[in-house]
């Protein structure tokens, strides 16, 4: 399987959900988790990022998909309360949420490395959705 795990950051737990859901769908043993939504309110919590982020098995890099900045925000103050063992595996993405995330893990799941999976995470940002 992928040595890569994702971690999608949502200010909307449904979002988040949502978008786990369907990556699990197209992209099936790669590692995904999510930490979005205060519970009913839409934000985002570093607690929960941490949390995410020490859920990924230890031989895997990490990457982290955001919505918002402050969700981006929240990420880096979740790499400063994990353990560095965690931090150093985990990078942050800057690309679109879902076309990245989905991009990220059919990368994942083609075992590509983990430059190559990033590549196709922020290559998402200038893909083409209509033809002509």
């Amino acid at each position: 399987m992928a040595n890569v795990s994702l971690v999608i950051v949502s200010h909307s737990k449904q979002l988040g959900e949502g978008l786990v859901k369907l990556l699990r769908q197209v992209a099936p043993g790669v590692d995904i988790h999510e930490a979005a939504g205060l519970g009913d309110e839409l934000g985002t919590d570093a607690t929960a990022i941490m949390a995410a982020l020490q859920q990924c098995p230890n031989t895997h890099d990490i990457l982290v998909f955001f919505d918002l900045g402050s969700a981006a925000m929240n990420a880096e103050m979740a790499l400063e309360l994990v353990p560095p063992s965690v931090a150093e595996r985990t990078r942050i993405v800057d690309a679109p949420l879902v076309e990245g995330a989905v991009a990220a893990a059919v990368a994942a799941r083609s075992q590509l490395p983990l430059d190559d999976v990033m590549q196709q995470a922020e290559t998402a940002r200038i893909m083409q959705k209509r033809l002509g």
